[in-house]
């Protein structure tokens, strides 16, 4: 029997019509960079007195399924992710080339069933009722461009042979940091050393009592937008708007061409007031920890547009 080797992991999702039941058909293959979902179900040391000093047999606690995976941010299958996210689109066609906006604040969210296999074994988890908690994203000069996904799933059964089906595959083709732009209020920033932003569902565990132990479903609270924008300290702008306490829009973006693109718009954030510290003969440098909430006009916080040759999601 071989060993197990991530390089030969595999890993297929399809959104369920009903939540915790794995779907029969439409699972997609998926690239990750990462994952760590599955079942674990820990034990709990046994109180009993009365027979000594040796313990006696623990018994077992509830199944949790929760983790981070760390997915590519790419053309075509980064949709999924963001669809889990944030819900369905809303997409329009121009002669071939699709734009799909996705929004902030849906009252209702999709879930997935996401089968992580290692054939070697062979295993295939398949993890059922899994829906998306968090997302962050790090911008920076150079490296790869990824997202790190929070999922909290509600249960994993572990087969033998794939219960996928033969999944479809989207051609991969990655956004690069360089390709990346940060703007506020429609104007490129300039001297943005980094940036990270989270999108969170605060996704609340409906943690009830069953004969398995998992949880019935996860709602979602409150959306949180945070994030991060370190600049080289060249000119006030910045620090004016965090001073005046008015909020701004800001966006970043990355982009292939004109028909492949992907841009993250917050559209009201506010910025705090950060110190500028000195530390040593180098640049200057202010991080300013931003929050956005909802715009008093669109009603929302966010809009993702991802612009490529898909037709759906």
């Amino acid at each position: 029997m071989a060993r197990a080797r991530g390089a030969n992991a595999v890993m297929a999702a399809a959104f369920e019509t009903t939540y915790g039941t794995a779907p029969v058909s439409g699972f997609k293959k998926l690239p990750f960079v990462s994952a760590a979902l599955g079942d674990e179900q820990g034990l709990i040391a046994s109180d009993l007195l009365g027979y000594g000093r040796e313990p006696l047999p623990p018994s077992r606690d509830v199944v949790n399924n929760e983790g981070d995976v760390v997915v590519p941010v790419d053309l075509r299958n980064f949709g999924n992710w963001l669809k889990l996210l944030m819900g369905s689109p809303t997409s329009v066609e121009t002669t071939g080339v699709y734009a799909h906006t996705f929004v902030s604040g849906a009252l209702t969210l999709p879930s997935m069933t996401v089968q992580i296999g290692m054939p070697e074994v062979p295993s295939y988890g398949l993890n059922v009722g899994v829906r998306a908690n968090t997302m962050q994203i790090q911008l920076q000069r150079s490296g790869l461009l990824t997202a790190t996904m929070g999922l909290i799933a509600q249960g994993e059964t572990r087969f033998a042979a794939s219960q996928s089906g033969s999944p479809t595959e989207a051609v991969i083709e990655r956004f690069s940091q360089f390709q990346g732009e940060v703007k506020r209020d429609g104007t490129a920033v300039g001297n943005v050393v980094s940036a990270e932003f989270s999108y969170s569902n605060n996704l609340d565990k409906v943690e009830v009592i069953r004969p398995d132990g998992r949880i019935a479903d996860a709602d979602p609270g409150l959306v949180a937008v945070t994030g991060t924008v370190t600049v080289r300290f060249a000119d006030t702008t910045l620090l004016d708007q965090s001073a005046s306490g008015d909020p701004c829009e800001l966006s970043f973006g990355w982009s292939i061409d004109a028909n492949k693109s992907l841009l993250f718009t917050f559209h009201s954030v506010f910025l705090p007031r950060p110190k500028t510290p000195i530390q040593g003969p180098a640049g200057v440098q202010a991080a300013f920890s931003w929050q956005a909430a909802k715009d008093p006009v669109l009603g929302r916080s966010c809009t993702v547009v991802l612009t490529n040759d898909a037709a759906t999601y």
